[in-house]
């Protein structure tokens, strides 16, 4: 995997997350615009992470194929400080796909509000140390 697309991929990232942090800091919980385009945001932020961190893996010589083995992968080279919620992250963003009730809306909306600190600090984690690196 080159230097060049990890880089692309961290700033990929880096504006899905400033894009979801945009929509978490609108406290129209009420409006379900908001609330779908939130979710939408963390979605995008899901598949980046993915792919940022299956690019970053390469760099360090580790495949990957899946997004748990990534997550195994993040956590066990010490990316990721908490498996459970990443593999919880994966989970809402997997039922993303299937919403058709406003109760799991909500649940899902909530749970991301508790995620983004979690991939805010992951992300300056992986700036911090990738930046080091090149």
């Amino acid at each position: 995997m080159s230097l060049i697309k990890a880089k692309q991929s961290m700033n990929n990232l880096e504006e899905a997350l400033e894009r979801l942090g945009e929509a978490l800091a609108i406290k129209e919980e009420e409006n379900t615009l908001v609330v779908d385009a939130t979710i939408q945001r963390f979605e995008f932020v899901i598949e980046l992470y993915w792919k940022t961190l299956k690019r970053l893996l390469e760099l360090e010589g580790i495949q990957t194929y899946t997004p748990i083995e990534m997550l195994k992968a993040s956590y066990t080279v010490h990316w990721l400080d908490d498996e459970t919620i990443w593999l919880q992250m994966l989970n809402d963003r997997n039922k993303t796909s299937h919403i058709y009730d406003a109760e799991m809306t909500n649940q899902i909306y909530q749970n991301i509000k508790s995620y983004y600190p979690v991939l805010s600090s992951t992300y300056r984690f992986l700036k911090d140390r990738f930046t080091a690196e090149s």
